[in-house]
């Protein structure tokens, strides 16, 4: 049997683990280990001694281990059997790893169900080279990078999906917002997978997230992307989405005049706001009444349904429509002087304007009641004395809650009552 003279592995830097195939050797073998190599030899099935960088002679003087386990007859010259795997510990900083399907999850932001999608690299050294191949390799004749990476890939999954979920949950962040986290997330990430690498003999030397992103194909990330573009739009030209939907509405009601039915119809299936509903309804009030719609109105100050220009009543509550708000026929209740149009003070002894809101009439400060058409006047305020208006809960200078309740059940009781009908209780 031949001796083989020279064993090295010069092969390939993608290629981790490799293992020489002629188990054949002899005594005085040179086997030549590189200086990013070690080379362990198994007889037997077991592990023996594990060779750095160098020339090494297969002798009982350099692997006393091994030659305590082969029989070296006829002058320690003779062929024997045994295994030579040889282990790259080069730095591996390129290991691409991504998911494979997008995760689902719900948007914490938006609450919208979307896809995400996360790709970056790793970098990896074999440390303990008899670990590596016991645990991982196996029979395998040579491991190469793409080998390992399929091969922790499930792992680095399981812990990618978990982290970016609990990450965007616990932080409530947009997912477009994640990019701008990523560097913290590499490091707890690293952070948690570090020890699962060490199990197998290998040091994770590098773990970075290039991108988390979503897919442009789904049709909720077009979705989402649309409704920020338009609230972006709307926040420079300065007015929200029930605005501008106001305003389309209104431009399409403009459209059919001759269908007032569309119109309204329009406002109430959009839920327009309270003023804007007034308008709408005035307006159809004024086109089922066949008004014209560039015909002048007036507005009833009671009420304020709006009324023709030549009316003498309201067509709402039947107020006469022909007094102001203060005429010459309104005379102040301090002096009797006649008090002008518009006016706040009494231009006599300067005492202030109360108007009714009905009649106009002035009445005293504290009047509660109308002294002549005893229309409320509202009440003072508990807590300031401001007078408030009839039917205004809160006291527009304090802010005080102008609705009186028991101070034992809480229930809502009127002013001058002397007991709660619900409970009984005395009221002050």
């Amino acid at each position: 049997m031949a001796t083989i003279e020279v064993v090295k592995f010069d092969g390939p830097p993608d290629l981790l683990v490799w293992k020489y195939p002629n188990q054949e050797l002899g005594t005085w073998t040179q086997l030549i280990v590189n200086e990013t190599q070690e080379a362990l030899l198994f007889k037997g099935g077991e592990a023996l001694d594990l060779l750095g960088p160098g020339r090494h002679t297969l002798s009982t003087q350099n692997i006393p281990v091994f030659s305590s386990v082969v029989n070296l007859p006829f002058g320690g010259k003779s062929p024997f059997t045994a295994e030579i795997w040889f282990v790259n510990k080069l730095h591996k900083l390129d290991l691409k790893w991504g998911t494979p399907t997008p995760i689902q999850l719900q948007e914490p932001k938006y609450h919208m169900m979307v896809s995400v999608r996360a790709f970056g690299q790793l970098g990896i050294q074999i440390e303990d080279t008899r670990k590596f191949l016991l645990k991982l390799v196996g029979t395998l004749p040579a491991v190469d990078q793409a080998a390992l990476g399929k091969y922790f890939r499930s792992i680095l999954m399981m812990n990618i999906k978990e982290l970016i979920s609990a990450y965007l949950v616990h932080k409530k962040i947009s997912i477009l917002e994640i990019n701008a986290y990523i560097s913290e997330i590499s490091k707890h990430m690293e952070s948690r997978i570090v020890s699962i690498f060490q199990e197998y003999g290998i040091r994770l030397v590098g773990f970075q997230i290039d991108s988390i992103n979503l897919p442009e194909e789904d049709p909720a990330t077009r979705r989402l992307k649309e409704a920020l573009a338009k609230k972006a739009e709307m926040d420079i030209l300065g007015f929200s989405y029930q605005q501008e939907r106001t305003f389309n509405t209104l431009e399409s009601a403009a459209k059919n005049e001759g269908n007032p039915s569309a119109f309204l119809g329009a406002g109430i299936g959009l839920g327009l706001g309270q003023g804007v509903g007034m308008t709408i309804g005035d307006s159809f009030s004024r086109l089922s009444g066949h008004m014209d719609v560039s015909t002048p109105v007036q507005t009833c100050s009671n009420c304020g349904t709006s009324n023709a220009h030549d009316s003498s009543f309201c067509r709402g509550c039947g107020q006469s429509l022909k007094q102001g708000a203060a005429s010459s026929d309104v005379a102040c209740q301090a002096c009797g002087h006649s008090l002008p149009a518009g006016s706040k003070f009494c231009p006599n002894c300067g005492d202030k304007y109360h108007p009714c809101p009905r009649c106009q009439a002035d009445n005293p400060e504290q009047a509660l009641h109308c002294a002549k058409c005893g229309e409320s006047l509202g009440a003072p305020c508990p807590q300031c004395a401001t007078m408030v208006e009839a039917g205004a809960k809160f006291c527009p200078e304090c802010g005080k809650s102008m609705v009186l309740t028991c101070s034992q059940c809480q229930q809502v009781v009127q002013p001058g009552q002397k007991f709660c009908f619900e409970c009984g209780n005395k009221l002050g």
